[in-house]
């Protein structure tokens, strides 16, 4: 087993930022293929992520995206983070994903950005969704 293989299992088994969190902004997202469900929780303060917590069940490859994911976005800003985008998110996984685990690698990231919508939506009605949108394989 390689390096980032055993990473993917060791995030999966010992997810960081795992939990719920009384923040500001929550979303839940389902992948309805599998049965994958994410659940990002965001404390946002001075448009940055303050604090993020997720709660979940599915694959690895779905946990573990969202454990790695939570970890490279605290302190980074609203704006910074509607600008990550799938290849970023694929790059943290560090391994090959089929077109049929696109989906679950993607859940995290789709769960993020529409959390920050949500919250985004609430100082700014004119927001449009389309602007966070992540792309499926």
């Amino acid at each position: 087993m390689d390096m980032y293989a055993e990473t993917i299992l060791e995030h999966y088994r010992h997810p960081h930022n795992h939990g719920k969190l009384a923040g500001n902004v929550e979303h839940r997202e389902s992948n309805p293929l599998c049965g994958d469900v994410i659940t990002i929780y965001l404390m946002i303060e001075n448009n940055k992520v303050k604090d993020v917590k997720f709660v979940g069940k599915g694959c690895a490859i779905s946990q573990a995206a969202t454990s790695l994911l939570t970890d490279e976005i605290k302190g980074k800003s609203l704006d910074e983070i509607k600008n990550l985008d799938k290849q970023f998110a694929l790059e943290l996984l560090g391994v090959e994903i089929s077109a049929a685990r696109m989906k679950c690698a993607l859940l995290g990231i789709k769960a993020l950005k529409l959390t920050v919508y949500d919250y985004l939506t609430r100082q700014d009605k004119t927001l449009k969704e389309k602007e966070f949108e992540v792309e499926d394989a």
